[in-house]
């Protein structure tokens, strides 16, 4: 029988990618239903046939370019374990940065938030891990992807999120946000990047914007100030040559403290703005 250790090295050879080996550990780990850290303890115990078969089947499927997270279901995020389908955006730990801005410029335990185009729910849901406190409305005009972000929630016990189908603000109506944040799609239609890796595999709904890739996210900045309360914050995950024009949007919309922070990579990649603090709500007109 073959044994675990023998399993990966063959699973390593025929892998292509950046990591070959981690992502053989993670498949395997999954047909086993252990954590990682069960192969190393244990890289001379036998493979039952049945999971070994299992194993080479997602292993080919790799190979061809399946991305990890669709051959699992899962990805993490924020620390949590996210269910994934072929129906939403694989989370990406850069996108981690817009949680991260949010926590540090929303202060208030009692707030009012928005996340546009939730997907899978990772932003909405790691916001709502860390202030449970806040009303949080996750939108997307994907019903596949709104039935996926709720049973997340559900799943982690974050049952507070309130989803809505719509496209952008749309589905926010009247009400005031003290923060709406997004991270929409922005990549051209005509990047080389689409043919490429785990994003030929994702919905081209959730990657592709009109305008070189600017379309939506001037969507989102003339619309959201009909949503927030003055002093309310605009975020906005984007490309990393996209920071000028947004930023521009967001001075011809009148938008303020308009600053743009890099990933960890150093790549620019999101933008904010606040909204005025003598602005008069739509809603109060």
């Amino acid at each position: 029988m073959t044994t675990i250790a023998e399993a990966l090295d063959q699973a390593s050879a025929v892998i292509a990618g950046d990591s070959p080996r981690l992502d053989a550990e993670v498949l395997l780990a999954h047909c086993l239903d252990k954590p990682r850290g069960h192969l190393l303890a244990w890289p001379e115990k036998p493979l039952p046939p049945d999971t070994e078969r299992r194993f080479l089947a997602l292993v080919n499927k790799r190979a061809s370019g399946r991305p990890i997270s669709h051959l699992t279901g899962q990805r993490e995020f924020w620390s949590l374990p996210l269910r994934v389908t072929p129906d939403v955006l694989i989370p990406r730990p850069e996108t981690e940065l817009l949680v991260e801005t949010a926590l540090a410029r929303l202060a208030s335990p009692r707030a009012r938030v928005a996340d546009l185009g939730a997907g899978s729910g990772a932003i909405a849901l790691a916001l709502a891990s860390e202030r449970p406190g806040w009303r949080i409305t996750a939108t997307d005009q994907s019903a596949a992807a709104l039935t996926l972000a709720r049973q997340n929630a559900e799943r982690l016990g974050l049952n507070a999120i309130e989803f809505r189908q719509g496209d952008w603000c749309d589905a926010l109506a009247g009400e005031p946000y003290d923060l709406i944040l997004s991270n929409p799609p922005y990549i051209p239609p005509g990047d080389p990047h689409l043919q490429t890796g785990d994003l030929r595999f994702e919905p081209r709904q959730a990657l592709v914007s009109a305008d070189d890739g600017l379309a939506n996210l001037a969507a989102i900045i003339d619309q959201a100030r009909a949503h927030l309360k003055p002093g309310g914050w605009l975020m906005l995950e984007h490309g990393y040559n996209q920071a000028e024009p947004v930023r521009k949007r967001l001075a011809r919309r009148d938008y303020q403290a308009i600053e743009t922070l890099s990933d960890l990579a150093g790549h620019p990649r999101v933008t904010v703005g606040a909204c005025p603090e003598t602005q008069t709500r739509a809603l109060e007109q």
